[in-house]
């Protein structure tokens, strides 16, 4: 039979697409609830001392989490004294309660989440004069010196103090715990096939190089009980010929996901010891970074600093590209962080998949953004990249273009 229908030459009309996720929705991350799907990224704050958080910290925080975010994170929480990376890191111990369960009190005070950063820096802690500790001997040129590789014994302590740090969150009150596996740090550094040439059972094959990784975050998932979050902060790539690349790194994120120790992943890259401005983009700050070195590390950086800080240019959303095949392997929740500054780009980043939008630069230089995204008072921010920001952290973080009187914490 031939049909008396009208043909039409133009193409059938496609069904319509799932709707955006609205950036300002509520989303369940494990056992907590948040507001919506902005997070302040771990920036590290320089705000602590021997004896914890200080009085900036805990307003810097306060201040973010006023601006409208839904989780704030608290950067970095060194487990351990030989963990930390620069003096005025926190390190996990008793007499950082008082200020850790102030910080949880005034985020919460303003209707948002908080978490906290925890690790150890291995060799990138040799620029806090220490000998840092590394999976295999290498030459630190921070410290000037060659690391120490870890044994078993070293290993075994190290493994538990990423379980007493994360309990020691949850008793202060923190909604979320991030384990630093990322930047060339401890555990990055025994993913990396560049960093890690051991030939144990910690070492070769990469089923030996995420053995210590995932037994850490394994220790955090028993400590936590079920009261804290769990998010991985995981180097996609090291930015370096010969470390680990996103295929690896796919590989570990699958294995996380089939342990079932974590609720997320947050996204990211590049090598805090090899390739730092592989993370950052944008304008390498060589000479305001060696202002903050004792000499002759200063020297070094300011005659050679343009070698090792090498510049990318910053593109909005930059790790997307790199992000999106991680997206279509896993079934995990994932944050994504890099070049978000635009609310649209927040949008393509959910229309993606990713359930959480970090972000660290464009908050430091407008702690109320998210509040001014959510009023429509602004759609973009005001963030140049400069990144002189990154040479602030010897006495406190901040923008540098910004007022003092709006400075978070200031």
């Amino acid at each position: 039979m031939v049909s008396d229908r009208p043909r039409s030459d133009a193409p059938p009309a496609e069904a319509p697409g799932p709707p955006s996720v609205d950036p300002f929705s509520p989303y369940r991350l494990g056992p907590i609830e948040l507001r919506n799907r902005f997070v302040k990224a771990a920036t590290f704050e320089g705000m602590s001392d021997h004896d914890g958080p200080t009085d900036q910290l805990v307003e810097f925080h306060r201040a973010i989490a006023a601006g409208g975010v839904a989780l704030s994170t608290v950067a970095f929480c060194a487990v351990s004294e030989e963990g930390r990376a620069t003096p005025l890191e926190m390190v996990l111990q008793a007499k950082a309660v008082p200020g850790l369960t102030r910080i949880a009190e005034a985020v919460h005070g303003e209707g948002a989440a908080v978490s906290a950063q925890i690790g150890h820096a291995g060799a990138v802690a040799a620029a806090t004069g220490s000998r840092g500790r590394s999976p295999s001997p290498m030459f630190s040129p921070m410290a000037m010196r060659r690391t120490k590789a870890v044994d078993d014994d070293d290993i075994a302590r190290i493994t538990a103090d990423f379980a007493a740090g994360a309990t020691m969150l949850a008793d202060c009150g923190f909604d979320a715990v991030e384990v630093h596996m990322g930047h060339g740090y401890l555990l990055s550094g025994f993913l990396s096939p560049r960093l890690n040439r051991r030939n144990d059972r910690w070492g070769g094959s990469l089923e030996h190089r995420m053995r210590f990784p995932r037994q850490a975050v394994e220790a955090v998932r028993r400590a936590v009980d079920g009261r804290l979050a769990v998010i991985v902060k995981l180097n996609m790539t090291d930015g370096i010929r010969g470390g680990l690349g996103p295929e690896e790194s796919r590989l570990v994120a699958r294995r996380l996901e089939a342990d079932g120790t974590v609720d997320a992943i947050e996204l990211t890259g590049g090598s805090s010891l090899q390739n730092p401005m592989f993370l950052f983009k944008g304008d390498a700050p060589v000479q305001e970074l060696a202002a903050g070195f004792k000499q002759p590390i200063r020297l070094g950086m300011q005659l050679f600093g343009d070698r090792f800080l090498h510049s990318y240019p910053f593109e909005e959303g930059y790790f997307r590209p790199l992000a999106q095949p991680f997206r279509e392997a896993l079934d995990l929740p994932l944050v994504y962080v890099g070049g978000v500054d635009h609310l649209a780009t927040v949008r393509d980043v959910l229309d993606d998949g990713f359930e959480l939008v970090a972000m660290g630069r464009a908050l430091l230089r407008e702690p109320d953004l998210i509040e001014r995204y959510r009023s429509g008072a602004a759609t973009e921010g005001e963030c140049i990249h400069c990144n002189r920001c990154m040479a602030m952290i010897h006495h406190g973080t901040h923008c540098p273009l910004l007022d003092p009187a709006e400075r978070p914490g200031w």
